[in-house]
């Protein structure tokens, strides 16, 4: 019984950080997590993927509206900046992508790469949300 718990509890959390990352905005958190692990582990799923998803909702905090708005209308660059990696929440942006600052707003930085926009932390290039 311990060791089908621990198993469905590691593909709880597997599954979880998988669905988080693929998505295209936020994160889901608790709820997102909660629904996978239902769906993979039954009752005892939920509860790990609610936890699991607690976990990676609180990582990536959504950006204020401001900062979208400022963004979605920000002039593209005149280069086209095209990259063969798939643009994943929570993972860095290649190093060849420049980024640009948000105008007085520190905790943010955009790029527009493969023709969408992106909303990354500068100091780690990590992606908080893509504007579609």
């Amino acid at each position: 019984m311990l060791s089908k718990l621990i198993v469905g509890a590691a593909t709880a959390a597997t599954l979880m950080s998988g669905v988080a990352f693929a998505q295209s905005s936020t994160v889901n958190g608790a709820a997102g997590g909660a629904i996978t692990g239902a769906i993979v582990g039954g009752p005892v799923g939920a509860a790990v993927g609610g936890v699991a998803g607690a976990v990676v909702g609180t990582a990536i905090d959504p950006p204020p509206q401001k900062v979208v708005t400022y963004v979605r209308e920000a002039p593209a660059p005149s280069a086209r900046v095209v990259v063969k990696e798939k643009i994943v929440v929570g993972q860095p942006l290649p190093e060849t992508v420049v980024v640009t600052p948000v105008p007085d707003s520190p905790k943010y930085a955009y790029a527009v790469v493969n023709d969408e926009r992106i909303i990354v932390e500068p100091s780690s290039r990590k992606v908080i949300q893509v504007i579609k």
